[in-house]
């Protein structure tokens, strides 16, 4: 372990994009607003999260293809597309053709595993084929061999006035260096190191041996240590931390009071695992960035990363996240070592 924290080298923000049922369009457009300011503000990167039949973004590749319209710099991350609900070849489709639109910004980050609330939706997403599709890493591996350009099929060639690739289209060569797996386990952590992939940590993990149940940061170092042990680059794998992180040096008092009330109510999950899966939760970090500067200093998994791309709550208002944003970009990153991007 290092005996000091590595300087942040790269700072990005995760926003889950909600938005009023009744008027979704300006929720999708305060989205991109927040992109567009992420931008101005310096920061590396912005990552939307991915929600199914909720309030918030199902489509994070077609936000992003806007945002990439709307911006010129800062990488745009999936943080994540969970691959229970997608055809491999047609998102490795979808996903080249944002990348080039963007100029080599994207970042995509998938997991596995079976769709949320599985057996109310199969029949309306796999009505014929719900009973043997595979949920398992199996599907990433199709998703990576897709964008890196393996074959998908044994036909290609001209017929008639029409030409036919074997692989897909378009292919955008830099993509498959910037695949990320996000995960929360040992095994995900071996999988993503073994397979050349870049590891997304959040502030969920899956808790092992009881014994260690209630050590988050533990948890997350092992993995972190993890995955760069079965990596081919090593100790220079990328790795990138997503803990809720909120700086309340320019909030308003009822700002801060909200922010405090939100850590307070999410607090009793981070006391034991929860649920079968065994889901161990990080305490949100609030505070001003001088606090919570101390609080990342003394997190293991923390001392490891030189990126992260800290998660804004779910449920606040654009102008709050306007302020966290700012005294991130302005005040918290500078205090972890970070320089915004030349040219913000």
């Amino acid at each position: 372990m290092p005996s000091t924290p590595r300087p942040l080298r790269r700072l990005g923000f995760l926003t889950i994009g909600l938005f009023d049922g009744a008027d979704p369009g300006r929720g999708h457009e305060s989205t991109l607003e927040i992109i567009e300011l992420g931008e101005r503000l310096g920061f590396d990167s912005a990552w939307v999260r991915h929600r199914h039949l909720q309030y918030g973004i199902s489509s994070p590749v077609a936000v992003l293809a806007a945002a990439s319209q709307r911006t010129s710099r800062i990488e745009l991350g999936t943080a994540v597309i969970p691959l229970g609900w997608e055809n491999p070849l047609r998102l490795a489709e979808d996903l080249a053709t944002v990348d080039l639109l963007s100029g080599g910004r994207l970042n995509p980050g998938v997991s596995v595993g079976p769709p949320m609330h599985y057996e109310q939706v199969k029949e309306a997403l796999y009505p014929d084929t719900a009973d043997v599709e595979d949920f398992s890493y199996e599907r990433v591996r199709r998703l990576l061999d897709f964008v890196r350009g393996k074959p998908a099929t044994d036909f290609s060639g001209v017929e008639g006035f029409e030409v036919f690739s074997d692989v897909v289209q378009p292919h955008s060569p830099g993509l498959g260096r910037r695949l990320w797996y996000g995960g929360g386990s040992l095994g995900s952590a071996h999988w993503a190191g073994e397979h050349g992939m870049n590891f997304l940590t959040s502030s969920v993990v899956r808790a092992g041996d009881p014994a260690d149940a209630y050590d988050f940061a533990g948890i997350q170092l092992s993995h972190i240590r993890a995955f760069r042990g079965r990596h081919p680059d090593g100790e220079a794998a990328r790795v990138s931390q997503g803990l809720v992180v909120i700086p309340t040096d320019s909030a308003t008092p009822e700002q801060r009071a909200k922010y405090e009330a939100y850590a307070a109510a999410r607090l009793p999950r981070t006391t034991a695992p929860q649920g079968p899966g065994r889901l161990l939760f990080a305490p949100d970090i609030v505070g001003t960035s001088a606090e919570i500067v101390e609080r990342l200093h003394a997190h293991a998994a923390f001392r490891e990363v030189d990126e992260v791309a800290f998660a804004l709550p779910f449920t606040f208002e654009h102008e709050d996240y306007v302020q966290i944003l700012t005294d991130m970009a302005t005040r918290l990153g500078p205090a972890l070592g970070w320089r915004p991007a030349a040219g913000a």
